[in-house]
């Protein structure tokens, strides 16, 4: 996969002032700062750039339209290797978090994804995350299995989550 497919135009979400555009190398310095504050082990800023030149790497910012910059708000990160996606990371600034953003990333992506034909999507999440765990469950995720003691800052047990998706639509049954 050389040219992986981007969407020709912004996804754009009047109600809350985001629109939802592919990463770019010059977003990094902002997406940094979301991840400092967002995760106890954050990601290095050459991971990042890593991501956005590995092809099977699907990237996104939502922008904040109401600043003068177009702050960045969150940011989602997504492999997808032949019908099978993984959600590496999904982070939300706190300023605009309890907005809805994190939602709209994710609602974004199942139907990027559904577009290009994923069958099954995967994520780990903390177990102390109880609030992102009833966000993907409320996109109809469930708990498939445990990874023990899979973060390395505290060895907090990271629960497996998946969701088997149905043909080009985001309707999507239990794995």
């Amino acid at each position: 996969m050389k040219n992986k497919p981007i969407p020709d135009k912004p996804y754009i979400c009047p109600d809350a002032d985001i629109t939802i555009l592919p990463m770019s190398r010059n977003d990094i310095d902002e997406i940094l700062e979301i991840e400092n504050v967002s995760f106890p082990g954050p990601w290095s800023m050459s991971i990042f750039e890593k991501e956005l030149k590995n092809p099977f790497s699907f990237p996104f910012v939502a922008r904040f339209d109401k600043t003068e910059t177009k702050t960045i708000a969150g940011y989602i990160i997504v492999w997808l290797v032949a019908e099978e996606a993984h959600i590496l990371n999904l982070a939300v600034h706190p300023d605009f978090r309890r907005k809805g953003i994190a939602r709209l990333l994710l609602e974004f992506m199942l139907d990027f994804l559904a577009g290009r034909s994923a069958r099954v999507v995967y994520l780990e999440v903390r177990r102390s995350n109880i609030s992102a765990q009833r966000l993907y469950m409320g996109f109809g995720f469930s708990e498939i299995g445990v990874r023990k003691e899979y973060y390395s800052d505290n060895k907090e047990d990271a629960i497996v989550m998946g969701l088997e998706m149905a043909c080009k639509s985001r309707a999507a049954k239990v794995v």
